[in-house]
């Protein structure tokens, strides 16, 4: 991988190196928010469940004018205000005395980190040849999975030594991402600025509409990313129905690394290798590994099947993410890259989703038939994804 990077040109690799700072500092507040809510704001389980999901659900429909700014605004300009809002946020994030200021400051650190991915993926396109996107796309996931699995660890250290220490190590990291970007990014980007289309973004937006590919493709974005969007979480939640609290955290603690540890080995040896002209057989094949681990899960009654269940549920994530990436490149016109990604985007509505369909499951069936629920999700989206590569008629 490191060979491969030193053969992009300076902007891919300034924006893969933003990427991944962001979502670092990201992560290093995870591990903190939910105490952190409760702590400051007396807030209940319920509530802070609505204050994280809803902040996202929110960032991510806001995310779809982003993709119109991406299309419009020069892309220095809108990498350096992304990454000052950014910085920002969690500044406010700190000084917030309501849970209100509180989910606004959430709302605007995760579109400004929405906005910095929309605005790499699009530069991707537009920097590098077609052959060389699907290995981009596998770095940028493998990097991104790296600031996962690291920041939180980062984040827990900080949190022993003072607990703003998170929000305000997460902030200086924006900052300087943003004075960086500042002094390499004006050079190095300027050859990627695209003319601007005439439209509107209503305008635009209506013209999405109208795209069946693009449409089917979001709908199966949301419903494959109600299954792996946030699937530590809904494990989470059947863990602690299902056994002892102890044996719950145990055992979460050993499906998040296995994934971790799947992802950075293989998603870049796998990413690479996907053919953007084979693309619906990729797919099958990751929503295939998709039901097979959730049948792991549902027939798994020790440490060591519930791990090798997610290896097989982790090898689908790695094959279903960059190949829904290429497809996005594949039918997004040049004038328009920045949208296409932004309404990909909306299959965060679905990671938002997850937790709170499998819990409403939880309290009405048999825990194990959330599994089968989840299946009929993968099921769903991969109609809607065949759909959507289908040739227009």
């Amino acid at each position: 991988m490191l060979t491969t990077l030193k053969r992009y040109p300076n902007p891919v690799r300034l924006l893969l190196l933003t990427t991944f700072t962001l979502t670092m500092a990201r992560a290093i507040t995870l591990p903190y928010l939910v105490v952190y809510l409760a702590d400051n704001f007396q807030l209940s389980v319920g509530r802070i469940g609505l204050v994280i999901g809803g902040a996202l659900i929110v960032a991510s429909l806001l995310s779809l004018y982003g993709g119109h700014l991406v299309d419009t605004v020069r892309n220095h300009t809108l990498v350096i205000a992304s990454l000052l809002v950014f910085a920002l946020a969690f500044v406010g994030a700190i000084a917030s005395r309501s849970a209100a200021l509180f989910f606004l400051c959430l709302v605007l650190i995760n579109l400004a980190l929405a906005l910095v991915d929309i605005a790499a993926k699009a530069a991707f396109c537009a920097l590098l040849p077609v052959e060389q996107r699907a290995e981009v796309f596998a770095i940028k996931y493998t990097l991104s999975n790296i600031a996962y699995a690291v920041g939180p660890m980062l984040g827990v250290a900080l949190i022993e030594l003072d607990g703003h220490l998170p929000f305000v190590v997460s902030a200086l990291i924006g900052l300087a991402m943003c004075l960086a970007y500042q002094r390499l990014g004006i050079r190095d980007l300027q050859l990627q600025d695209r003319p601007q289309p005439g439209a509107g973004f209503a305008q635009v937006a209506l013209g999405l509409l109208r795209d069946r590919r693009l449409v089917c493709f979001t709908l199966g974005g949301v419903l494959s990313a109600v299954v792996f969007g946030q699937f530590t979480a809904y494990l989470s939640q059947y863990l602690v129905v299902t056994r002892n609290p102890a044996e719950a955290a145990r055992l979460v603690g050993y499906l998040v690394t296995t994934n971790a540890v799947t992802v950075i080995a293989l998603q870049y040896l796998i990413g690479k290798r996907i053919d953007r002209r084979r693309l619906m057989p990729w797919l099958m094949a990751g929503m295939g590994l998709f039901i097979a681990g959730l049948l792991g899960f549902s027939l798994a009654d020790t440490a060591l099947a519930w791990c090798l269940a997610m290896l097989v549920f982790t090898l689908g994530e790695i094959i279903v993410i960059p190949a829904e990436y290429m497809f996005i490149d594949l039918i997004a016109p040049e004038h328009l890259r920045g949208i296409y990604y932004g309404a990909q985007n909306l299959g965060n509505l679905g990671a938002a989703l997850g937790p709170v369909l499998v819990g409403a499951a939880l309290g009405h069936l048999v825990p194990v038939a959330v599994f089968y629920l989840l299946i009929g999700s993968v099921i769903l989206a991969s109609v809607f994804y065949w759909l959507g590569t289908r040739r227009p008629d």
